[in-house]
């Protein structure tokens, strides 16, 4: 590890003992930059928006770190998963069990890490907000918000967990997105914004990364988010903009779809399957539900699209059949043989199919009931190449279809109740 502020000549290192050498090392107040280290005054947030390799992970830990030397907590460690905060907060090169010696490493027993002094400290997943009810902290370490699927349902859980001690902090660490919770911290006034960009921790970044990723990036959009750690509200040339998102008037819904986007294999690295719940309402349609689910089998998003068509009382189950043909009706047929399945096939790119929708929310013609977060995320980022944020956007996917066959498609069935 090297700083620029505390050089030292090789003969100086070599005189030290080994203990002078592991309190060095780990002496992190020596090593922090500037933008790593906790803000002053009285706050109840630290959000550090960072680039890719900014060291966000490396200041949320030794932040915990020093909570844990002051005997603060119990703390809540809080990942997009289990998995993640394990991988990243815990076992990471600049998780929890690395920035510390030996003599004060916690130990990692199930969900729960402990420091030998006694400061407990409890992993949570934010894809699971449920599971913060009960629990009761003095602090808490967020990591990538951004990412978080419900995450304005977790976000607000753990604030009533928030409740120990004389004055309960958090800190959250991310790469910037423009999601409705990110937006709603930076202009909390309990919110104190640290930005650092990954430049500024090029020190401890292979030289390869900063010559083939930064200097590829640098100064285009995806690079000011990712690399600069700015919170890009919406992309110049995307399809939609957040304004045009608007709640729905009360009304009737003429006629209820369910669109389904199938992935197209069922491992765990397969893509989300999109499912989507949309209505026509008068001479527009408003979007209802966001049934989507992560990689799963063909059964299991079967289920999921049934179980939508039939809270809804929908009238058909729109599906996309590129890849699986008449597979994807079979196994609809298997969870409920009296859906009717109407097929679709995509003959052109994800963009030229989306445009005639994204034209339709222009015009003010398409509603969305509240929650749609993750929907909402996914279009304002889907891009020229047909991925949001480099990823299937299996959401759009599907409301394109929901829209299409709704307002685009001829035919105009019979009225219903909302």
């Amino acid at each position: 590890m090297t700083s620029s502020n505390s050089a030292e000549s090789d003969a100086e290192v070599a005189a030290k003992t080994d203990d002078e050498v592991e309190a060095q090392f780990y002496d992190w107040d020596r090593w922090a930059l500037p933008r790593q280290r906790p803000p002053q005054g009285d706050w109840t947030t630290w959000l550090l928006m960072g680039g890719r390799g900014a060291g966000k992970t490396r200041a949320g830990a030794e932040w915990v770190r020093g909570l844990a030397r002051q005997r603060i907590g119990p703390i809540a460690l809080v990942g997009e998963t289990i998995t993640e905060a394990v991988a990243i907060m815990v076992r990471g090169e600049s998780g929890l069990l690395n920035v510390h010696p030996e003599r004060e490493r916690p130990v990692l027993r199930g969900q729960s890490l402990i420091w030998p002094n006694g400061v407990e400290a409890t992993l949570l997943s934010a894809s699971d907000p449920d599971r913060f009810r009960g629990p009761q902290f003095a602090a808490a370490w967020c990591d990538e918000i951004a990412k978080w699927p419900h995450a304005e349902e977790a976000w607000d859980m753990l604030q009533f967990g928030l409740r120990l001690g004389n004055r309960p902090q958090q800190m959250a660490t991310t790469t910037p997105r423009p999601t409705r919770l990110l937006k709603r911290l930076v202009t909390d006034q309990q919110t104190v914004v640290t930005r650092m960009a990954t430049i500024e921790n090029q020190a401890q970044l292979a030289p390869q990364f900063l010559n083939a990723v930064v200097a590829r990036y640098r100064g285009t959009v995806l690079g000011r988010q990712e690399l600069d750690g700015e919170l890009i509200e919406d992309l110049p040339d995307a399809l939609w903009q957040r304004a045009m998102f608007h709640p729905p008037e009360s009304g009737e819904m003429e006629r209820i779809v369910v669109a389904v986007d199938p992935p197209v294999t069922g491992h765990a690295r397969s893509d989300a399957c999109g499912i989507i719940v949309a209505g026509r309402q008068g001479e527009g349609a408003v979007v209802l539900e966001d049934c989507t689910l992560g990689a799963a089998a063909p059964l299991t998003w079967a289920r999921r699209a049934v179980a939508a068509y039939q809270a809804h009382a929908a009238d058909a189950m729109v599906v996309e059949v590129n890849q699986g043909g008449d597979l994807v009706a079979s196994v609809i047929a298997q969870i409920d043989p009296s859906v009717p399945v109407r097929p679709v096939r995509a003959n052109r790119g994800k963009w030229l199919r989306a445009e005639p929708v994204a034209a339709l929310y222009g015009r003010g013609l398409v509603a969305h009931v509240a929650g749609l977060s993750a929907l909402e995320d996914e279009m304002c980022s889907f891009g020229r190449d047909g991925k949001s944020n480099g990823h299937s956007p299996d959401r759009v996917d599907a409301l394109v279809w929901a829209v299409t066959d709704l307002l685009l498609n001829e035919g105009r069935p019979r009225v219903r109740g909302l």
